[in-house]
């Protein structure tokens, strides 16, 4: 899909300011800002996605920063930028923590980063709840079934290495589903403290608890609560790849 960039520099003015410095920003701030962007090589931004901020298309937004589609020379990026009312005081210790999981290939590759920003591979998609919404006729429970595989397989990988991302109970919110690929975004609650839970986390909102779950129950039929819950249990007491692979075979993946 084609989407139009305006320049960096129009940035300096309102609307387009309110997203450099969301939710409120001087414009001493805006204009460091713009410089910060001009040294991670920042040319444009593209006002579309499916949140909007004032009037404003982006592609995300949560506690600490907004997230645009934005270009580096011709490639094209996600971009997220810290809100100015952030507890967090910058982000390139969320970079560090997205570097961490991409050395076990998961979640969009990590650019770039500096105190303000977040450069990150560009994954067009649409989250699960869509994705599955949309899902329809011959081959959709083929395809649903490869998908879930594909996001298990990440959280056990997380697990594998003392991740947990925080928020995947929440998975529609957190969970990508591209034409190539799906991917697990938005590591900012993560942690390396935390007893990790990913593969807990996804197969309770996919399969146990309301929204997805009701959905992907009328695509194809799961097992019943007691048997996940079983092998969920002995899956968080021993994390290993055949207990994993004992819960993939249960939820029929």
């Amino acid at each position: 899909m084609a989407h139009s960039f305006i320049s960096i520099k129009k940035f300096v003015d309102e609307p387009y300011s309110e997203i450099l410095g969301y939710p409120k920003a001087t414009s001493r701030q805006i204009k460091s800002r713009i410089n910060e962007l001009e040294k991670l090589k920042i040319k444009s931004i593209s006002l579309t996605g499916p949140m909007t901020l004032g009037k404003l298309e982006i592609l995300g937004k949560g506690y600490v920063g907004v997230v645009v589609l934005a270009k580096k020379g011709s490639k094209v990026v996600a971009l997220k930028i810290r809100r100015t009312d952030s507890q967090r005081k910058e982000m390139r210790s969320e970079g560090d923590l997205l570097k961490f999981v991409n050395s076990v290939s998961v979640g969009p590759k990590m650019l770039d980063v500096s105190k303000n920003f977040l450069m990150m591979e560009y994954i067009e998609g649409e989250k699960i709840i869509d994705w599955v919404n949309s899902l329809k006729g011959v081959g959709s429970v083929k395809k649903l079934k490869s998908t879930i595989r594909e996001i298990l397989k990440d959280c056990y990988n997380l697990d594998q290495i003392g991740f947990d991302h925080g928020e995947l109970s929440n998975i529609s919110k957190h969970v990508i589903v591209g034409k190539t690929k799906s991917t697990l975004i938005d590591f900012e609650s993560s942690s390396v403290k935390r007893r990790p839970s990913n593969v807990t986390s996804v197969t309770q909102a996919i399969f146990i608890g309301s929204g997805i779950a009701k959905k992907v129950q009328k695509i194809y039929k799961n097992p019943s609560k007691e048997k996940i819950i079983d092998a969920l249990k002995h899956y968080k007491q021993e994390k290993t790849l055949e207990n994993f692979e004992k819960l993939l075979k249960t939820l029929k993946l």
